[in-house]
Parts: structure tokens; sequence; C-alpha cells
């Protein structure tokens, strides 16, 4: 494989937002702590090692050996569980929905960057131990957004009339989606036909994929996990303390003239409870469960609290704060959208006294089969320009490329020099005639510039075979218009290429924030 890298901003497909973070603008670094850069993990080091106390790490070992105990785990698995006892192992973490068959590319992306990022970081600071995990968001009930991926142009759908948080669905029915998706698809056979969760089910897919690296996943929907959150609990839902801090870091981010990902509500906490997740509100002195015959008083609601703390589910803005109470967590690594809104948290992190990660984004990457590299080749076109609209790669070829002169860029020139020295000679006879030159002089400029649209669409059907082409790389390489790693499935490439998860691995670099393109030879 070729690997070829890109400038985020060459790519024109990231907000300013995240481009500012990731170019360390001043007026963004008090929304944070530090920034991603290697020897940044240091001082993280330091500052969670004196926060996290070992019950918490005994709490977490526990939970996840019971998870993990219908599984068969690989060894590096196995003693990263087990290390996590210890003083001087630390977690990087990724998160992503529990999409069917992993749904988008960008989701094994996210586990790859964590993975060499456990690595560079052992590499850096050979006394520690680095542990990789995947966070499920078990807890989640949206199921329109998980239900289906895209592979090799077309788009598979899984049908369920279940309701409430999705890590407890039963994935039975997905095996009406096996008959239909080519390929290899036997891990995903496995995993969907043995168990009788999600969650359980793409935890043994992910460990099938990823397990030998190491990769520890992690289902914070457990009882003895929540009740580390009880007090973060209390404080959202009879005090609104985070919504405070959040709507305060939102007015400040505004100012600097950014637009807040995220809004907190008055109480962040759902009610979870069988098939039902639903939003908590207060009405006058009653706490109503949306969309359901469920209330509480005051002092109902405390006695819930504190006796079934797995009832209550947070939502985006202290599900962050929550990951970071139960691991021993160094950095978060996430997608441009959720860095942005992690922002939006920091005060909330110092309000609890818990250290903020250290934001990575994932590694962006553009994958690149062996005949579009060939046709791409023939077109003689540059990478970064495929990332242009299609219309401007278009003229951009045909003008490069063409024997005719077909720009008036000149004769504009002359003409606006012309129409400028006539008005005012023009006004210099009457001041009433300098309006009708102007206009005059904008018909003009119109025109010229309709005949040239029509000398290049002219020129662009004598090369309609070449267009056709490179029409044909860009539909390839950006499907259905967008980013192929935000559409395409892994089941686009791993079937053909075992090995394919294996190059991931060799060419991502974690520490560089560029757009990643590997192209088969």
């Amino acid at each position: 494989m070729r690997i070829q890298k890109l400038e985020l901003a060459d790519t024109q497909a990231f907000s300013t937002f995240f481009l500012d973070y990731i170019h360390e603008k001043e007026i963004l670094k008090p929304f944070y702590s530090l920034y991603p850069r290697i020897e940044n993990f240091k001082t993280q080091i330091e500052t969670k090692a004196q926060s996290f106390p070992q019950t918490n790490r005994n709490i977490l070992t526990a939970v996840l050996l019971e998870q993990y105990k219908e599984l068969k785990v690989s060894n590096a698995t196995q003693h990263n569980i087990a290390s996590l006892k210890s003083e001087t192992t630390f977690t990087v973490t990724t998160g992503h929905q529990l999409n069917i068959f992993t749904g988008p590319l960008y989701f094994v992306y996210k586990i790859v960057t964590v993975l060499n990022a456990c690595k560079k970081l052992k590499q850096q600071f050979p006394a520690y131990h680095f542990v990789p995990v995947y966070w499920m968001a078990s807890e989640d009930h949206d199921y329109e957004e998980i239900k289906y991926f895209r592979a090799a142009g077309k788009k598979y759908i899984w049908e369920t009339d279940q309701t409430g948080a999705v890590g407890r669905f039963n994935p039975k029915s997905i095996e009406k989606l096996f008959d239909q998706v080519a390929g290899d698809i036997s891990v995903f056979k496995n995993a969907y036909s043995k168990n009788k969760t999600l969650s359980s089910a793409v935890r043994q897919y992910v460990n099938d994929l990823f397990g030998k690296e190491g990769l520890v996943v992690i289902d914070a929907d457990a009882p003895e996990l929540k009740k580390l959150l009880i007090p973060v609990m209390k404080a959202d839902i009879l005090d609104a303390t985070p919504a405070t801090l959040v709507n305060q870091t939102n007015q400040q981010l505004e100012k600097s003239g950014y637009h807040p990902q995220v809004n907190a509500r008055d109480i962040n906490f759902f009610y979870l409870k069988d098939s039902l997740r639903s939003r908590i509100e207060k009405r006058g002195e009653v706490f109503q469960v949306l969309d359901s015959k469920i209330s509480f008083t005051v002092d109902q609601l405390v006695a819930q609290i504190e006796n079934n703390p797995e009832e209550f589910s947070p939502n985006v803005i202290l599900r962050p704060l929550y990951q970071e109470l139960i691991l021993p967590n160094l950095a978060y690594i996430g997608g441009p959208a959720e860095l942005v809104y992690w922002l939006e948290l920091k005060k909330v992190f110092d309000h609890f006294k818990q250290p903020f990660p250290i934001l990575m984004p994932r590694n962006f990457a553009l994958v690149v089969d062996a005949p579009t590299t060939r046709k791409m080749i023939k077109t003689g076109i540059d990478l970064k320009m495929y990332f242009a609209q299609k219309n401007f790669i278009f003229n951009h070829w045909t003008l490069q490329n063409s024997t005719q002169e077909l720009t008036l860029g000149k004769e504009i020139e002359q003409a606006t020099a012309l129409f400028k020295n006539l008005q005012a000679r023009a006004t210099s006879i009457d001041p009433t005639l300098s309006q009708f030159v102007g206009a005059q002089a904008q018909r003009t400029a119109y025109a010229l510039s309709r005949i040239e649209q029509k000398m290049l669409r002219a020129e662009k059907r004598k090369h309609a075979e070449k267009l056709q082409q490179i029409e044909a790389v860009k539909d390839a390489l950006f499907p259905n218009g967008n980013l192929q790693e935000r559409t395409d499935n892994l089941l686009n490439f791993y079937p053909a290429d075992p090995s394919f998860i294996q190059h991931l691995l060799t060419h991502f670099d974690p520490f560089d924030f560029r757009f990643h393109t590997l192209s088969y030879e």
C-alpha cells in the first residue's frame, strides 16, 4: 500500500471550530487542559495517578472480568484487564454507537488510532502500561442511527420494533440480513447468532477483530460502575449544576465566535429501565419521567438514585464525566464533532475535581482500491483536487488540457476599464448619466461571463469521455458525495483483504493530524 497525507484544511471537510483546535488557536486554550502532543502525557499521567483511587480500579477490573467471562479472550486482552488494578496502568479510550456490522469505516479508524496511541505511549514512557479501550454506547436509545450500514454501494437495514437502550436489544432479527450481504461475514454471523443482547454481540465481534491487539471493550451499563456516578446524579438532577457550568462555557464560546455543538438541559440524565430510556423533567415539586407514568418526589428520587443507580443514564453532557470517573483514562480519541462538544465540558470536570482528558482526533482516512488507483493515475489529477466539488474538478481539468483560450479574463478587464473611462466622461457631461453607464457596464460583464461559460461548456462536451472517467473516480472515492469513511463499511475491504486492519495499524500515525490516504497498488 502507498500512503499519502493531506492537511485537514485541504480536504474542505472539517469545521473551522475543529481546525482551530487542531491548530492550537490561542482563543480555544481555556477550554482544555493539555494539547495532544506525546510529551504532554507525562503531566497527564501524574495528574490522573493522583485522582484515581485503587477502589475504582478494583471495581473496574471486576466488572470487566464479568463482562468477558463468556468470551475466548486473547492473552493480550487478559493481561490488559488484569493490569488495570496496577497504579502504573492507564487507558486511552474511544467510544462509538453500536452500529450494525461496525457501521461506517471511521469506527474502525477510531479503534486503530487508540491501539497505535497506546503503542506510541509505551515507547515514550516504558515505566507505565497503556490499555486501549472501546467504550460501547450501549445506553444510547437512537436506534435510527445504528440500524443500517452501506457496503458495495448497497444500504442494508435492520428492522426491529424494540425500544429503549440499544445495547439491551436482542440482535436475533439481524440474521435476516445474513443472506443479503456478500463476502465472508462469519465474524458477524457468529456474534449476532450467539448473543442475546446487542452489547454482548458487539463485544464479541470487536474482540474477534481487535482482541489480539489487546483492545478492551467496556459496557458502562453496569450497576457497580453506576454507583460511582451517584454524586454526579444528585448534583445534576437536584441542583442543575452541570447545566449552569456548560451554559457559562457556551456563552464564552459564542463570544469567541464559535457555535456550541450541544446544549445542556437542567437535568442531563435519562431514566433507564427495561425497554424505557426517557428524559427526566422537574415539574413543580415532582420529577416526571417523560413518555411514562413514572414520577418521583425529591425523597423518592434520592432513594432511587442511592438504591438503584443503574436506572439512571447520562446524556451526551455527562457521559464523558462518567467515563473519566470509572477509567484511569489519559486521553479521549474522537471525531471532529465529538472533540468540539468535549470543549464545552471543562468547567464540569473542574467542578467535580476530575482531570480533563487530552482530546485527540482519530485518524482520518481514504482507502483507494487498486482499480480506482489505476483510473486515478490515468486521469492525471492530483489526489487533493478530488476533494473539490465535481464541477470544479471538471472545469479545472478542461482549462488545463484544452488547446483553446477559454477564459475571458483579459476581455472582462478591458471592458471594465473602458466603462470606467466612459462613466467618468459621461458624468462630467451630466451626473445623472453615471448610473446609466454603470448599469451598462454590469450588463456587459454579465454577457461576457455568459459567453465564457458557454465556451467552457462546449469544450467540456468535446472531452466527455475523459470527464466521465474523472467522475467515476470521484464517485468511487466519495460515495453519495460524502467522505468514504463516513459512508462505506469495513466489508468493502476486509473480506477481500484479511490484512486490511493490519495495513491500517502499520500506516496510521495517531499523532499525525493529517488526512491519511492509503492506495492499493
